[in-house]
């Protein structure tokens, strides 16, 4: 029986680990200083996934490689910036796939996370791929409406799963994150 559970545990663990995310761009809002630079690159650091950071100031952006092998949390992230007193105007995410359907308008999980597809063709995202973050709160209020106006699923509203989800068998209330490539 234990072992039967044991090889239940590793098939699972298999079909949620389709991606590792290796580092991601972050570019801030709000920014005034090179004080302001400091702060939030001293914030990411501080994220228990967080590799090292780099800072290129002209863009008010973060190059952020995360340590092999663990889980990342965007949220943890972008909270790691608004403690610095700033906010997210931009994340894009790369991770290295192994053969992940994807569609527009489809939730698909991916290293046990839940992420909605929008505004992309049907396509397998295989290798190193960029995707990019367009929930509320990650993007600007203007790009927010335009990718929640692809959609009529509520789940993008909210970030949670809505009835759109749940009959999908997703957890109510469980963290959906909507993306683009």
């Amino acid at each position: 029986m234990k072992r039967m559970l044991l090889v239940l545990v590793v098939v699972l663990a298999g079909i949620s680990s389709q991606a590792q995310f290796k580092n991601a761009s972050l570019q801030a809002a709000g920014l005034t200083c090179a004080m302001c630079t400091k702060a939030i690159n001293k914030a990411l650091e501080q994220v228990a996934f967080v590799q090292s950071v780099k800072v290129d100031i002209k863009t008010s952006s973060f190059l952020v490689e995360f340590k092999d092998g663990v889980s990342v949390d965007f949220d943890v992230m972008k909270k790691a910036v608004e403690d610095a007193g700033f906010s997210v105007a931009k994340l894009k995410v790369t991770g290295v796939f192994d053969k992940v359907d994807v569609q527009n308008d489809a939730h698909v999980q991916i290293d046990g996370k839940t992420f909605h597809f929008l505004n992309i063709g049907k396509q397998t995202l295989q290798g190193e791929k960029a995707i990019t973050l367009v929930d509320k709160d990650f993007v600007t209020a203007k790009e927010f409406k335009k990718y929640s106006a692809a959609t009529s699923m509520s789940c993008v509203k909210t970030g949670k799963a809505q009835a759109c989800c749940t009959k999908e068998g997703i957890a109510a209330d469980s963290r959906i994150y909507h993306v683009t490539i």
